[in-house]
């Protein structure tokens, strides 16, 4: 089987004399004899020979010399980018001591019968502090605010009336921890009863805070067998990483609280006060961010040999910087000097520490030594002098598209932490993209030729997009439409969400708020004087397919119908989906047929009886009327939603 060849140039012998001729008639409108047997066209398709014979040429050069060209104008690679989310340590009893969990430390999913395990590994360090409970007020909503102190009443087991008699919108309950516990697990051992109707257990009018030291902060609640101060139970609270001590009414403490929100129709509130007769505090846990990647620290890459231009490889490619930057250091007399990560070395003067580094293949570039007309050279960016050692002071390896995983995936620790009995995250990964492919390349290299980091076309817009947040899944430039907008560029971003069996949860499909303010930035400096630039997410037309197939004898039912609803999930995809598997085409129309397509090619399905399909608002989940085409407009794309699938055994 032959190699495949690059296209570099997809013009033929015809229609470069085609083109020769249409610039005669707009350069020299008096040669009007077209035709073969003129002498001037006889050389135009001599020259167009010659040069369709060179584009052959030029069209054998394989991919490793293709790059070379693409770095040529200054085009590297996207690496990898990995999945991030935050993965909460369990203690195997409350917290004596302060207990640090360590950057670096690997946790990762379970291994299956086709995968092995996915590992995630913590990008700071986590002290999980020991704490009891110190005070406890109360402070009814008023527009003076008061605070009592219950601290006694509660140690003597005399009955504390948490709010006030109804409670009110706004009345508190404050818990003062000793220490303060930033991103740590604390657990709430609450003795309480209350009197007449009780709040819905499932959904309590109470929200719990805790002091950030400018602003109270929400915390998350990972448990509440309380019911929400109901009964004898636990109430696990996952505190903010701002969480400090401060002082109220002159007792310093760790302090969060609970807080009665206001009344929401169809949610019952509180029609008396809970009594608490007794409340134990500690630390059980705490949560970490972590990315799947592998941290290598201190990676010593060579030594220098005091010439410009010098050229490392570090030890584990693709580099990726898991901070706001990536510090090369080498050795001196005065310790170790530290190097800074630049995008060119343009502007760099020759005592500038600074270092290009090609994320994909792992490469470090110090300052070139350029020559001048006069013959004389300019140095860009320092030298490392002779005999120092070079090495990357940290960085990670890994990312790719398969980290994203969804919540509760992680269970599994991989490095040794003692007084550590369960590791999970409780929110799915998001974030993982898989390197940029030669073909992408190909396809972005005539753009930055041709911009310079200048948005004019819609093209710019995208490819400045990619490059500002690598994270993204996709990306699309279109006009604003009509209206007060109109005349706007729209910038649509589909962030890389978790997928499981084919499915992506509607919630997880909204980039976060950071990437939306990287991307912002980057197309504000890019953009023409006036434009107005508009950045947000995709309109998504959800589509329910009802279908109705016949399994093959001997085949399970429900298997067939797992897989067929997988298949489905998958095929209407806006990541993973559409004819290509790249994710379903913008503004493509959703047609039965494709769906028919799709179940057919199921191993065990005998044919497909019957479909229907049905456009859904994925939000509020109403759905529309059978149809057999389903339009989309430019800047939308097809998302699954709920689909159902009957099997009919033979």
């Amino acid at each position: 089987m032959a190699l495949p060849s690059p296209n570099l140039d997809d013009r033929r012998f015809q229609e470069l004399v085609d083109d020769a001729k249409r610039m005669i008639m707009a350069r020299c409108p008096t040669w009007t004899d077209h035709n073969v047997s003129d002498p001037g066209i006889t050389l135009i398709e001599t020259f167009a020979y010659m040069t369709d014979v060179l584009l052959y040429r030029l069209n054998r050069v394989p991919d490793r010399l293709y790059l070379k060209f693409l770095d040529l104008i200054g085009l590297q690679l996207f690496p990898s980018t990995p999945a991030r989310t935050t993965v909460t340590f369990f203690l195997s009893s409350p917290a004596q001591a302060t207990l640090t969990v360590p950057r670096g430390t690997r946790t990762a999913t379970l291994r299956s019968e086709v995968q092995e395990p996915i590992v995630f590994t913590t990008t700071d360090d986590l002290a999980i502090v020991a704490c009891s409970l110190g005070h406890l007020f109360t402070s009814p909503a008023a527009e003076e605010v008061q605070f009592t102190d219950r601290t006694q009443e509660l140690a003597m087991r005399v009955p504390v009336q948490a709010f006030n008699a109804p409670p009110a919108t706004g009345d508190t309950l404050l818990v003062g921890l000793t220490e303060a516990t930033p991103r740590c697990a604390v657990r709430l051992q609450f003795r309480c009863t209350i009197n007449g109707v009780g709040v819905d257990p499932n959904d309590p009018p109470l929200r719990w805070e805790a002091w950030c030291g400018q602003s109270w902060e929400p915390c998350e609640v990972g448990e509440d067998s309380t019911g929400g101060l109901n009964r004898d139970g636990t109430i696990v609270l996952h505190l903010p990483a701002g969480h400090v001590a401060s002082v109220i009414e002159g007792t310093r403490a760790g302090w969060v609280r609970g807080v009665v929100e206001p009344a929401v129709e169809g949610r019952p509130d509180y029609s008396s006060s809970p009594i608490i007769h007794g409340l134990i505090a500690d630390t059980i846990g705490g949560s970490a961010p972590a990315a799947h990647a592998d941290v290598i620290e201190h990676d010593a890459v060579g030594v220098s040999e005091g010439v410009p231009g010098q050229r490392f490889n570090t030890t584990h490619r693709p580099v990726l910087s898991l901070g706001d930057r990536l510090e090369v250091q080498t050795s001196s007399d005065s310790g170790w000097e530290t190097w800074i990560q630049v995008d060119h070395f343009a502007s760099s003067g020759p005592d500038d520490r600074h270092i290009l580094l090609d994320s994909v293949n792992g490469e470090i570039s110090f300052g070139p030594l350029v020559r001048e007309a006069d013959g004389g050279g300019r140095q860009h960016g320092a030298v490392p002098p002779k005999g120092a050692v070079v090495r990357v002071e940290g960085y990670a390896t890994g990312g790719g598209r398969e980290g994203n995983v969804g919540g509760g995936a992680i269970r599994t620790l991989k490095s040794s932490i003692p007084f550590i009995s369960a590791v999970t995250n409780r929110a799915p990964a998001t974030g993982g993209v898989d390197e940029e492919s030669l073909d992408a390349a190909k396809a972005r290299g005539p753009i930055l030729l041709r911009t310079r980091n200048r948005a004019v076309t819609a093209e710019d817009f995208e490819q400045i997009t990619r490059a500002a947040a690598p994270e993204i899944a996709r990306v699309k430039c279109i006009t604003a439409g009509e209206g007060a907008d109109a005349g706007s560029v729209r910038v649509l971003v589909v962030p890389a969400a978790p997928m499981e069996n084919g499915r992506i949860r509607f919630e997880d499909l909204v980039p976060n708020a950071e990437t939306m303010e990287r991307i912002a930035a980057a197309l504000d400096a890019a953009r023409l004087v006036g434009t107005r630039v508009i950045i947000e997410p995709p309109t998504y037309q959800g589509v329910t397919v009802v279908a109705q197939v016949k399994a093959r004898p001997k085949m399970s039912p429900t298997r067939l119908r797992d897989e067929a609803s997988e298949v489905l999930h998958r095929y209407f995809n806006p990541l993973v989906g559409g004819p290509d598997r790249t994710g379903w085409p913008w503004g493509r129309p959703i047609q039965a047929g494709e769906a028919y397509a799709a179940l057919q090619e199921i191993h065990g399905v005998d044919f497909v009886e019957e479909i229907r399909v049905f456009g859904a608002n994925p939000i509020t989940g109403e759905r529309g009327s059978a149809s057999t085409r389903i339009e989309v407009s430019p800047g939308a794309m097809a998302f699954s939603y709920e689909h159902q699938i009957r099997v009919i055994e033979p």
